[in-house]
């Protein structure tokens, strides 16, 4: 088969490669027939994630139809088109049993993390993938709903609403405000509704998504290049500050931004994949009895988001903005990674 596969720091390639084979018995193999390419995908590319290994397949999103089940496997069989998340989870360790597969202690070796398929083992940016522990980590698709909506549930859209929205505490009446407007801050907007926000602020430095996030349920958006963003957001709060405030982006800039605008009581939710230190001021923080939350998503609540996409009260499909197919990957990395000039939001590779 062929597959997109990294070679360090740089360097990748659409190439042969074996096929993946039935290790244990709760395996399947899947075929893939939609994936798509995320921003950790470029953190890898950039040598951010040292565990990634020369040799290893890139991809942990994708959506598929499953072609052969080891003999443990009773819940699945050959021609289920499923979703492949992008957590694995045992199904058996305390983590798992806790509702928090993100840190699975029997997955692939991995003593501690959920997060395998392109990262410790061969992921989905290839034309099969090998799905540890099938039963618990693949989700069976309804008819009627898409490929390019079924794709966004492996990663983006759980990771926004349970990083972003859930631990970030909304309740209902809540202001929340989303400091990049980026597919995951995107997905936190389009669940926050979920939970009754009256008024969802996106901020970012590119109009162009600003635009976007109106129509992913933002009511309001602020360009935070403008001198006097910060003015602008806690006019829209009697300038108390917003309830909630989720970091999307990654960066230390957006991390202080989020601390800046969260009124006494509030939570602010990081969702950004961070690779360096960000400045905490405590001494500001501590007396206004801010919470900060952090996480690596579960993907626990993929099966209740699927309801939702199934019965049309959350359309994914929103998110796919650029086309390919597995023979034209490397143009598809080249539209995702100039995401500012291409105005990419999320780019679906087809088989």
């Amino acid at each position: 088969m062929k597959a997109l596969v990294y070679h360090g720091p740089g360097q990748k390639a659409w190439q042969e490669v074996p096929d993946p084979k039935i290790i244990d018995a709760t395996d399947a193999i899947v075929a893939v027939n939609t994936t798509t390419i995320c921003g950790t995908d470029l953190h890898i590319l950039k040598g951010d994630v040292p565990a990634v290994t020369d040799g290893r397949i890139l991809g942990h999103e994708g959506v598929g139809t499953i072609t052969e089940v080891g003999q443990a496997v009773r819940k699945l069989a050959v021609g289920d088109r499923v979703i492949i998340s992008c957590i694995t989870s045992c199904g058996s360790c305390s983590y798992c049993r806790q509702q928090l597969p993100a840190h699975c202690l029997d997955d692939e070796g991995a003593s501690g993390i959920g997060w395998v398929l392109g990262h410790l083992i061969d992921g989905t940016q290839a034309e099969y993938v090998r799905a540890p522990f099938a039963e618990n980590s693949l989700h069976k698709l309804p008819q009627g709903v898409s490929d390019e909506a079924a794709v966004m549930l492996s990663d983006i859209l759980p990771t926004g609403f349970e990083i972003g929205v859930r631990n970030g505490r909304v309740k209902p009446g809540d202001v929340v405000a989303v400091v990049g407007a980026g597919p995951v801050g995107l997905a936190a907007m389009m669940t926050a509704g979920l939970y009754g926000a009256s008024r969802i602020i996106a901020i970012d430095l590119d109009d162009n998504r600003i635009q976007h996030a109106k129509d992913f349920g933002a009511t309001d958006g602020v360009n935070s290049g403008s001198a006097g963003w910060r003015d602008e957001v806690l006019a829209m709060t009697d300038g108390l500050g917003v309830d909630t405030a989720v970091e999307a982006v990654g960066v230390p800039l957006t991390f202080e931004m989020a601390t800046e605008l969260i009124r006494p009581g509030g939570t602010v939710a990081n969702v950004g994949v961070h690779g360096r230190s960000a400045e905490l001021k405590l001494q500001d923080l501590w007396i206004k009895d801010v919470a900060i939350t952090t996480g690596l998503v579960s993907a626990t609540t993929t099966p209740m988001l699927l309801k939702l996409v199934a019965q049309g009260r959350l359309t994914p499909e929103k998110f796919s903005s650029h086309r390919f197919t597995f023979g034209s990957i490397m143009d598809a990395y080249d539209t995702f990674g100039r995401a500012a000039e291409t105005k990419a939001l999320k780019v679906v590779i087809t088989g």
